[in-house]
């Protein structure tokens, strides 16, 4: 059985093992990065492990886990950094960085993982950094996996307005014929050049590049994320309600948009014909911390569960989120 609404104090792998199999629908987390920082969770506190290998093993394990408890339809959204060696012991010469999320992506591909997007997390107020030989860390990556090619992704809860319009354009389409094996044809954006249209008459599609301000420090947690990070996630890949018959989600239309007096309306979304009642999806986060993602969640309509370490955390967490602690 998979708790809602909640925050469970304990170990994630520990925990995730009692979880039901495809029962959450995304999972959004930020894990203690390697060598990183010291939450005083006690022994079983990742990131303090002898060898980057060894915190990639520990992650890989967590998101086997991951991988059964998730949706066939689910998306796994992981924020990770990286830092500099201090010496080889560590996993690559000192000075180099480790390149601890790298490894990790690898390892979570070879483990069966689709990478969808990488994407960039840019902070508009990165920390200073006092070093002369090399330039100010300013992001940090995001890995938007998932299980199998099809999952659920609702683009038009996150389209951006356009900015621009254009002139029809009498440009001849390509036809892709210079391009390499690996890159798709752009057939579509001519079809709108030629009819004047700059993109989607519902918005743009988010670019792979977010820039954040830093989260903020919340009663001692200090690696805690800004709240904009989670959201976009969550409303793209959580569905607002999925059957409690076929196991569902509720999808948008697959009509055409529709124009009312001029403007274009979004798609409604759409039963999925069972008649039978519905669940908000279930957004999950095996690392806690202060609750950020937890709490988006609850504010977007979506249930929320997390698991959390420190017993201090835990309970910030069920605090800012307004959860319940388990019995």
């Amino acid at each position: 059985m998979t708790p809602r609404n909640t925050v469970i104090e304990g170990d994630a792998l520990h925990v995730l093992r009692g979880f039901a199999p495809d029962s959450v629908a995304s999972v959004v987390t930020s894990p203690p990065y390697f060598q990183a920082r010291l939450y005083r969770a006690g022994s079983r506190e990742l990131g303090h492990e002898a060898h980057v290998a060894e915190w990639v093993e520990n992650l890989r394990q967590v998101s086997a886990e991951i991988a059964r408890v998730l949706a066939p339809w689910g998306s796994y959204f992981l924020n990770v950094g990286d830092l500099y060696s201090g010496h080889q012991r560590f996993g690559a010469p000192r000075k180099s960085l480790l390149l601890a999320p790298e490894r990790l992506a690898h390892a979570l591909l070879a483990d069966g993982w689709l990478l969808r997007n990488k994407i960039a997390y840019v902070k508009t107020t990165p920390l200073p950094s006092p070093v002369t030989d090399r330039l100010t860390n300013g992001w940090e990556p995001i890995f938007h996996l998932v299980r199998k090619p099809s999952y659920f992704y609702d683009l038009d809860a996150i389209r951006e307005p356009l900015k621009s319009r254009r002139k029809p354009s009498n440009a001849t389409l390509r036809t892709g014929s210079e391009l390499g094996r690996l890159a798709r044809p752009r057939i579509g954006l001519d079809h709108m050049a030629r009819e004047g249209r700059s993109g989607h008459p519902l918005g743009k599609n988010p670019t792979d590049v977010w820039v954040l301000s830093p989260g903020r420090r919340v009663e001692g947690h200090q690696a805690t994320f800004p709240e904009a990070l989670a959201r976009r996630p969550i409303l793209a890949t959580t569905p607002r309600h999925i059957c409690d018959h076929c196991g569902q989600p509720w999808r948008r239309s697959a009509r055409r948009v529709q124009f009312l007096e001029g403007a274009p309306q979004p798609r409604a979304i759409e039963p999925c014909g069972c008649g039978a009642p519905t669940t908000p999806g279930l957004v999950l986060d095996p690392f806690a911390g202060s609750g950020t993602a937890l709490k988006v969640a609850r504010d977007l309509g979506r249930d929320a569960v997390g698991i959390e370490l420190n017993p201090v955390f835990a309970d910030l967490a069920r605090r800012r989120a307004g959860l319940e602690a388990v019995a």
